[in-house]
């Protein structure tokens, strides 16, 4: 899954792809390079960025995501927790709604249930766009799984069917890294769960801080923690350098028997 965001203060890009016709191109390459899915955002999730109305999250996402159901059929996933907006991403040819607040916005539950939509639930513990400061958690890992499993169950129980349904624990939402540390390492305890597993760890401050790199120097850390999160069942993973984490996923798949090499020619021939 790609990040595509038109934001102007997005945490990756700062703004590289807030144009309409950049982000159009960003989505359109990413594609190209392998992305299966490519998520689009008008909203940061950091509370230290200034508040966007639904009106202006509309104009964001929508024109966005027609434009790239207009020149390609990667499927078009939206992050939002603003159930008007999800029913226009919806209407606009969005496939997958990635909730961050897990469905606690009242009414998006109903909105994904009323479509063919599938959902990603993500663990977070903040109120929209508030901050928590020095987060604690008694077993982070325990307390993730059962809010997942009781999102799920919400999920369900409005009429969003099983197979439509996604899980992300969440790393760095509302969470120290070693919190997102521990939860990496013991990511089996999510899948677990049994329902597809979503990872979004791209770049994020915890490979920053575990590694002391800035922003633009995570991509080596990134792929480790990809190949780990792979290895432990993880089968969504979303991402800003889709070229290089694509390589490191289907290595990692041939490795543990996923997938087959692309092509078998070393040491093959009869002679």
């Amino acid at each position: 899954m790609a990040v595509v965001n038109r934001t102007p203060d997005s945490f990756y890009d700062r703004g590289a792809t807030y144009a309409l016709e950049a982000a159009t191109a960003a989505a359109l390459r990413a594609a190209e390079a392998g992305a299966e899915w490519v998520d689009v955002g008008g909203v940061p999730f950091s509370p230290d960025t200034p508040p966007v109305s639904e009106a202006e999250e509309l104009d964001r996402v929508v024109p966005l995501i027609e434009a790239i159901r207009a020149q390609s059929d990667v499927v078009v996933s939206v992050d939002t927790y603003n159930p008007s907006v999800a029913s226009a991403a919806i209407e606009a040819g969005a496939a997958v709604i990635n909730d961050v607040m897990g469905l606690r916005v009242p009414g998006l539950a109903e909105v994904v249930a009323a479509s063919d939509a599938t959902v990603v639930i993500a663990h977070s513990r903040a109120e929209a766009h508030r901050h928590l400061r020095r987060p604690s958690y008694g077993d982070v890992v325990t307390e993730v799984a059962a809010y997942l499993r009781d999102r799920v169950a919400l999920a369900r129980a409005a009429g969003i069917p099983e197979e439509r349904i996604v899980i992300d624990p969440g790393h760095d939402l509302n969470k120290n890294t070693l919190h997102s540390l521990e939860l990496t390492r013991r990511l089996g305890e999510i899948t677990a769960l049994g329902l597809p597993t979503l990872v979004a760890l791209s770049n994020k401050d915890f490979i920053g801080e575990t590694l002391d790199r800035p922003r633009g120097e995570r991509l080596i850390g990134s792929l480790a923690t990809a190949v780990l999160c792979v290895q432990a069942g993880a089968r969504i993973l979303r991402v800003h350098n889709v070229a290089q984490t694509r390589d490191a996923v289907r290595m990692t798949e041939a490795v543990l028997g996923l997938r087959e090499p692309a092509r078998l020619r070393h040491n093959m021939d009869a002679e």
